[in-house]
């Protein structure tokens, strides 16, 4: 059986942290790979502000000398709102020989009650937490937990600072950055 880990997100853009949890977590639990899937629209945000094209080009250029790392595009071919019940419903489907480990920070272990179909979602996939700022990895339900170093970037972040033609070096891969300023995304 293979054990893949997934890392969903809209990835808005891709950053350091999203390459940090996902390298730390697959050598913590030895994983064969870290699957990142973009999300078309996340049912707990507005729509991405970045067309799913422009994001899952970046996170390309993000993931790409990393040979554990993939891209699956799942949630972005299904269009609209993406539940991860669904999607993991899909996967292990589509990959029965598999075993998945959906990575998650510890503010989405806090709002996991809220997510849709939970308590099924739970026999579909193992929940690994990470710890992030200001948040508590507890939970009612199973999440194991792997200690990362903190580190507190996140998309909004990003794209305040572009938005005020601020530099974002070392926040996001060299190629991310690159293709932020030759498109002029995020106000660049």
């Amino acid at each position: 059986m293979k054990r893949i880990g997934i890392l969903g997100g809209t990835f808005d853009p891709p950053h350091l942290g999203h390459l940090i949890i996902a390298e730390e977590v697959r050598l913590a639990l030895k994983l064969g790979e870290i699957w990142f899937i973009p999300s078309y629209t996340p049912p707990h945000k507005d729509k991405a502000k970045t067309a799913a094209e422009h994001r899952m080009n970046m996170l390309k250029l993000a993931i790409k000398n990393n040979s554990s790392f993939q891209m699956n595009t799942i949630e972005v071919e299904r269009l609209g709102k993406s539940y991860t019940f669904d999607t993991m419903e899909a996967l292990n489907n589509d990959f029965p020989e598999n075993e998945f480990y959906f990575i998650i920070g510890a503010d989405m272990v806090e709002y996991l009650p809220n997510w849709n179909r939970v308590d099924e979602l739970i026999n579909l996939v193992n929940f690994v937490g990470v710890g992030r700022p200001g948040y508590k990895l507890d939970s009612a339900y199973s999440v194991r937990t792997v200690d990362i170093p903190m580190i507190d970037i996140s998309s909004t972040f990003i794209r305040n600072r572009l938005a005020k033609n601020q530099t974002v070096n070392y926040l996001v891969p060299e190629t991310v950055y690159a293709y932020i300023k030759e498109k002029q995304l995020y106000g660049n």
